[in-house]
């Protein structure tokens, strides 16, 4: 790090283009997000990277990856740019409310352990959190009852925004001494008399595993049909049968009796935040999606979106 008077020297806009790289995952959107030129971020990262001797991102298959470097230092930035919206604004934090809307698999499992933190780092935040169906949750975001939305359907509809946060591909959730158990992953074909949970008819994922379970000769025994994965893998635990789900987030909260394989089928979940694309994001909702981002762990079941 460059030293000027004996002092470190340090650039905001380079600060500015690893938090928007980090948020937004490509230097399209994070350029975009800043009102500069994808150039412009790439020189800032190349320059920071330079001027702290470290790697901030791992350059794969086209993809900028941050490493734990950047995460480390995404959080020490915090207290800085807090401290600059203060300058900016009031000099006492402003009391906001965030109206959250989330299904049932994400309040109980993740969203809960997740607002607690973020209330305890920002005391001057109030959450106010909703629990509907992911079709409630996408009514509530463009009618502007919620501010953000958090869900795993896609919805593409005028007014509404998706920006991506976590992707998973299916698993097979079972009791831990069920025979299926013993394998390292279960493919289609391995389902083939199985007793099967599985998603109401109306359901999109219930379409998808029917046809793939058709392809390959599969015939299941239909135990019983539920509307949310949470419940699937809790029918499950109980050694009602297998379910094929979606991992995230209900891995952070699964029962000990209960075993996640991988499932060999073209099935990936996207996990979105819904904001509503008629009016600017709340300065609340973009700290709360920000802190997501930062604190979720990491797992064998998911990555970031």
């Amino acid at each position: 790090m460059e030293k000027i008077s004996g002092k470190s020297w340090h650039s905001i806009p380079e600060y500015e283009a690893l938090r928007a790289l980090i948020q937004t995952g490509t230097a399209t959107a994070a350029a975009a997000s800043l009102g500069v030129s994808q150039s412009a971020i790439s020189r800032s990262i190349s320059s920071l990277e330079a001027r702290m001797g470290r790697t901030y991102f791992e350059r794969t298959s086209g993809r900028l990856t941050p490493t734990q470097e950047a995460m480390t230092l995404n959080r020490r930035l915090d207290s800085l740019f807090d401290a600059l919206d203060l300058i900016d604004g009031t000099s006492e934090p402003v009391e906001e409310t965030l109206h959250l809307h989330a299904p049932p698999s994400f309040a109980h499992t993740f969203l809960v352990d997740q607002i607690g933190r973020f209330l305890q780092m920002n005391p001057h935040f109030y959450v106010r959190l909703e629990v509907g169906t992911s079709e409630e949750v996408a009514r509530a975001v463009l009618e502007q009852r919620s501010d953000l939305g958090l869900c795993s359907v896609d919805y593409s509809r005028a007014g509404l925004k998706q920006l991506p946060f976590r992707s998973a591909r299916a698993v097979c959730a079972m009791a831990r001494d069920h025979p299926l158990a013993e394998r390292e992953e279960i493919h289609p074909a391995d389902l083939d008399g199985q007793d099967l949970i599985t998603f109401l008819p109306r359901q999109t994922r219930r379409g998808q595993l029917d046809r793939i379970l058709a392809q390959a000769q599969s015939r299941v025994h239909l135990v019983a049909e539920v509307s949310t994965s949470f419940a699937a893998a809790e029918f499950a635990s109980t050694g009602l049968g297998v379910s094929v789900v979606n991992p995230f987030p209900i891995h952070y909260r699964k029962p000990e009796r209960l075993e996640f394989r991988p499932f060999i089928a073209p099935i990936t979940y996207r996990v979105n935040f819904m904001v509503a694309d008629t009016r600017p994001v709340p300065r609340i909702a973009r700290a709360f999606m920000r802190h997501l981002r930062l604190y979720t762990p990491n797992d064998r079941f998911s990555e970031k979106g």
